[in-house]
């Protein structure tokens, strides 16, 4: 077969194979390598090959100089989320009473993370706290509803009861829900077992900051810390 680019039947194909396979030739014709002249992709002027190799060596190592960064800014992020999650998590535990661990937990998590607004509602707490803010009465629609979230639900607030949680409902513009579980009441047959027993919720007057499309794995390993903490104010515990 002949190619517009090949001669008498050989394609460039050919001689790239060729070339590939055969890496005594250019020891046998050295004198080509200094010869062949190639353009440069930093503009018009001819250049060896040499030369072109440099030029290609270089923007790769440009190219991860570039990834090395991306990687050690990556990991600084990283080391901050994970020494805010240490300071919150340090702050749940020194706390030594109870009925006053929903709202320190809230504001930790506010101040550790920057988070404009954040509310929470326990409706399995011992009836010795049905008294506080965190438990007031919620409708069995948002119990049915924190139940049944497999992950935290991100997206914009359609006018969630659980809005109502907030400061200034009228600025949550976008919200996270995090549903409460007593995993370990599940493995000893409490009566709350591993069904919801509160709800925290995260909002922000960004309509972006808690996505539908967003990954919600932080948010799911901020429910299972937070169900760790309160759950010394259920039944079983009190």
């Amino acid at each position: 077969m002949t190619s517009t680019s090949g001669v008498q039947g050989i394609t460039e194909t050919d001689i790239a194979n060729y070339l590939a396979n055969t890496p005594g030739f250019f020891e046998r014709h050295a004198e080509l390598l200094g010869s062949v002249q190639l353009t440069s992709p930093h503009g018009q002027r001819a250049v060896s090959l040499q030369e072109r190799q440099m030029e290609m060596l270089r923007d790769k190592i440009r190219g991860l100089e570039g990834k090395i960064i991306e990687m050690i800014r990556n990991g600084q992020d990283n080391v901050g989320i994970a020494d805010k999650l240490h300071r919150w998590a340090r702050a749940m535990m020194l706390n030594a009473d109870p009925a006053e661990l929903p709202e320190l937990l809230v504001r930790e998590l506010m101040h550790q993370f920057m988070i404009p607004q954040a509310g929470i509602r326990l409706w399995g707490a011992a009836a010795r706290f049905e008294a506080l803010p965190f438990a007031q009465p919620v409708s069995d629609d948002v119990k049915s509803f924190a139940t049944s979230l497999s992950a935290p639900y991100c997206g914009l607030n359609s006018g969630f009861e659980a809005s109502k949680w907030l400061d200034d409902p009228a600025a949550a513009m976008s919200m996270a829900m995090i549903p409460l579980r007593d995993e370990a009441g599940a493995r000893v047959g409490s009566m709350v077992g591993d069904r919801a027993y509160g709800m925290l919720v995260l909002a922000s007057p960004d309509p972006t900051r808690y996505s539908a499309d967003m990954g919600t794995e932080f948010l799911a390993r901020i429910g299972e810390l937070a169900s760790a903490a309160l759950s010394r104010l259920l039944p079983a515990a009190s």
